[in-house]
């Protein structure tokens, strides 16, 4: 059995994830860095990670407005300018308060966190009323890209889930380059229309069951008339043991207030059936994503016990990282939302996937 399979058995526990150095080293040993620099000197400092727990933190101290591209991009910043850079990616329904004490625990450790509102989220806006309110999987990435060279950000780790760990598998697939590191909350999840059009076992379909009320009139009304209740009920079922109370949910509630948020969000999942009809200037890229590219740059992936979102199983996935390569199940109850609910699950593997570069 290879290195990466046995480390792919490796369940990590909430209870003792971050119990000194024996994570790191463990983690460094079993894929075969345990001697190198960069795990040498993560030795020394994982014990301030240690007493962070979910919820410690309330709010990012102040948002930040770029333009890039498209859009004017609201965003938060962690951490010293010169650290290096890890792009935190949100998915929906959720927003930048998924990492909001996941950016404290990576500031902690050097690591200059940015985390932006995607295109229909809190902040961000099209800077042209004439612009498509387009959601296909493609234009995401290339609002990552356009922000990155806003900021004069020539490479850095990705790390996301849902859109977000999309979005990043596809920045890492395309333009390596531009990705130091990639850590994917449920894998690769790159896709297709071909793909969204093929019928699931009538279980499969069931989870899906937002996705066909979006392709209907009633859905688009409904879901801008009941956003609030709507994605209160995704929390809810996408992570069935998290107890998350009110104002957990409003402080992320707040960010679907976007002018734009339902033409995206209908669209995405309308594109996705191939019910809606992306921009042309993106075909190139998604006929190069439809292929299902590997993803070469060094990846972690990760999973929760109790994720009760659509989701493949990791030996679906696993052989489309062909670079250094693990995967975790993080367990303790750990549902859809994974850095809201296990941030030091989702902090540490960052740091590792840095010490695989």
């Amino acid at each position: 059995m290879s290195k990466i399979e046995t480390f792919a058995e490796f369940k990590i526990n909430r209870r003792h994830l971050f119990s000194g150095s024996a994570a790191v080293t463990l983690a460094a040993t079993q894929l075969g860095f345990g001697g190198s620099a960069d795990a040498q000197e993560a030795k020394k400092k994982p014990d301030r990670l240690a007493i962070t727990k979910a919820g410690a933190s309330t709010s990012f101290a102040a948002v930040k407005q770029i333009d890039a591209r498209l859009l004017n991009v609201g965003y938060a910043e962690v951490g010293p300018a010169d650290g290096p850079v890890v792009l935190l990616l949100h998915g929906w329904p959720y927003d930048i308060h998924s990492y909001v004490d996941v950016a404290p625990l990576l500031a902690s450790e050097g690591y200059r966190a940015i985390i932006p509102y995607l295109r229909g989220y809190g902040t961000t806006r099209f800077l042209s009323s004439d612009t498509q309110r387009n959601g296909q999987q493609s234009v995401v990435a290339v609002d990552t890209l356009a922000l990155m060279d806003a900021l004069k950000i020539e490479k850095a780790i990705l790390a996301g889930f849902d859109w977000g760990a999309r979005t990043a598998n596809i920045i890492a697939a395309l333009w390596p380059e531009r990705c130091k590191g990639l850590v994917s909350v449920s894998g690769y999840l790159i896709g297709n229309q071909e793909s969204g059009k093929v019928p699931l076992p009538p279980s499969a379909e069931l989870q899906w069951w937002y996705q066909y009320y979006f392709a209907t009139e009633r859905g688009r009304e409904g879901y801008g008339k009941y956003k609030h209740d709507f994605n209160k009920l995704i929390w809810r079922l996408a992570s069935p043991k998290w107890r998350f109370d009110d104002l957990i949910f409003d402080r992320s509630a707040a960010a679907f207030d976007n002018p734009d948020h339902v033409a995206i969000v209908i669209h995405n999942y309308r594109w996705r059936l191939g019910l809606a009809e992306g921009e042309p200037k993106y075909d190139d890229l998604e006929k190069r994503l439809a292929a299902a590219p590997v993803i070469s740059v060094p990846t972690i992936t990760l999973e929760g016990d109790a994720n009760g979102a659509p989701h493949p199983d990791s030996s679906a996935y696993a052989k489309k990282f062909t670079g250094k390569y693990a995967h975790r199940l993080v367990n303790g109850g750990i549902g859809h939302n994974l850095p809201q609910e296990a941030p030091r699950a989702f902090a540490q593997a960052v740091i590792e996937v840095a010490q695989l570069t």
